[in-house]
């Protein structure tokens, strides 16, 4: 029998190879890991105790209604955009790219998000490229103007701007006093 495990709070590839090797520590043929979901082989009903339990002991947890299904889905696709340097290729509005990603009306999609985790879509995406671009600056492999144009902003004046909002230091600070005190992604939320 084959069954797909929602996962929480899987936010990188070394998420999906901890979930695949704890669901393969306890018995499960795993069939692929993706962001927030693993798919099994099993041949008896799912020791679903057992692998709350080896979840929960990672950081993760098991995805159990359809609001923490959909908030999920939410943070998986915005980190995947954000982390994975695909902005540009978004060519959508953040709204029309969730619709498309998650086939389900925005209006509808962002309500639930913001009941669920207590904030909006737009402030969690914020803080997600925000936290990119503090990345970007600690690598110094770029320069602002490259960063503000890989994470989709219009000029790097108005990088700067969201990035001070955020943080309360300008990039070019942020980089003078080499902050590395960065979030796990799974814990970037608005402040």
């Amino acid at each position: 029998m084959i069954s797909r495990i929602r996962i929480k709070n899987m936010v990188c590839s070394r998420c999906r190879r901890v979930v695949h090797d704890e669901l393969a520590d306890i018995g499960l043929r795993v069939v692929d890991v993706q962001l927030g979901e693993a798919v099994v082989e099993h041949s008896d009903e799912l020791p679903m105790e057992t692998i709350r339990s080896v979840l929960r002991r990672n950081g993760f947890d098991v995805v159990e209604d359809r609001a923490s299904e959909i908030v999920e889905l939410v943070k998986r696709h915005i980190i995947d955009l954000v982390q994975g340097d695909r902005i540009l290729e978004m060519n959508l509005k953040l709204s029309e790219y969730l619709e498309q990603k998650i086939q389900l009306d925005y209006r509808h999609i962002s309500t639930v998000f913001s009941q669920t985790v207590g904030t909006t879509i737009e402030k969690f995406f914020i803080a997600q490229r925000i936290e990119r671009v503090k990345e970007l600056l600690v690598y110094d492999e770029k320069s602002l103007t490259d960063i503000a144009f890989d994470m989709g902003y219009s000029s790097t004046a108005y990088l700067s701007n969201q990035f001070k909002h955020e943080t309360g230091m300008t990039p070019t600070a942020f980089k003078k006093q080499a902050v590395t005190a960065r979030k796990d992604l799974d814990r970037v939320v608005d402040s």
